[in-house]
């Protein structure tokens, strides 16, 4: 089970519902980078890596854990896998060169968007448990689209002196629900980053970040200091390039 899974029970769905009334969005966002590719949620966790990637390179101190993508190697020990594990650890140890690169120069190069299409095929693998025997085939649409929401982002935005965590986890209280790991904190602010075509909050969407809160209160953010809170949560609509946010104390929207 996984907090996606745990979220989508009947009973927790009503209950949810029930103490968490749903803020409304603003006035709808024009689209600025339409869907071009053929693999949205290939899209989705690519651009969640460039995403993270960006918030470190604003923010030295970021605190960082091992990808996803990288856990996955471990499904892939098996004799018959052996061709598939060459190509994944091939893709991992690209990545983190080309990511290194980045640290860098914030120049996001082809070859390193090349390289979150690999780890987001290995992420998804590792989520879904399913075998993924085209890891190293590169669509030219998914580099177009990602090109296009890459040129949406504004970093500094994402700046701060204070905690940033990527892709955070919740300690015990993740391994509750079988496994939770979230997006992206910036100081008190809990980010979810979406990549869908329509501008729309769905009540899944916020029930996945109550749900992360929920799970950050329980147990805590891994790598942040003890007595960390999150007071925000926001929705980053990537090909909007417009951030939501809502205060969890104020009720109201940012």
């Amino acid at each position: 089970m996984s907090l996606t899974s745990f979220l989508q029970r009947n009973d927790v769905r009503d209950k949810f519902k029930q103490e968490f009334p749903k803020p409304k969005l603003v006035p709808s966002q024009e689209i600025l980078a339409p869907l071009v590719s053929k693999n949205p949620r290939l899209i989705g966790t690519a651009f969640d890596y460039l995403m993270r990637f960006h918030a470190k390179y604003v923010n030295p101190q970021a605190i960082e854990q091992e990808w996803i993508a990288e856990k996955s190697l471990r499904l892939l020990r098996h004799p018959r896998f052996k061709h598939l594990y060459e190509q994944g650890y091939l893709i991992i140890t690209q990545a983190k060169e080309n990511y290194l690169e980045f640290l860098k120069t914030g120049q996001a190069t082809e070859a390193l968007i090349q390289s979150v299409i690999g780890l987001a095929k290995l992420d998804l693998m590792y989520r879904i448990k399913k075998i993924d025997e085209n890891l190293d085939q590169i669509e030219s649409r998914d580099v177009e689209d990602l090109k296009k929401l890459i040129a949406l982002i504004e970093p500094e935005k994402l700046k701060s002196s204070g905690v940033v965590v990527l892709n955070p986890t919740f300690g015990f209280a993740s391994k509750l629900v079988g496994a939770a790991d979230g997006d992206l904190i910036v100081d008190d602010l809990l980010i979810e980053i979406k990549t869908f075509s329509k501008f729309e909050w769905s009540r899944d969407d916020f029930n996945q970040l109550i749900g992360y809160y929920t799970l950050a209160r329980i147990g805590s953010i891994d790598g942040a200091p003890p007595q960390h809170e999150i007071k925000r949560l926001g929705i980053y609509f990537a090909r909007h390039a417009y951030l939501h946010v809502i205060s969890l104390f104020l009720g109201g929207d940012f």
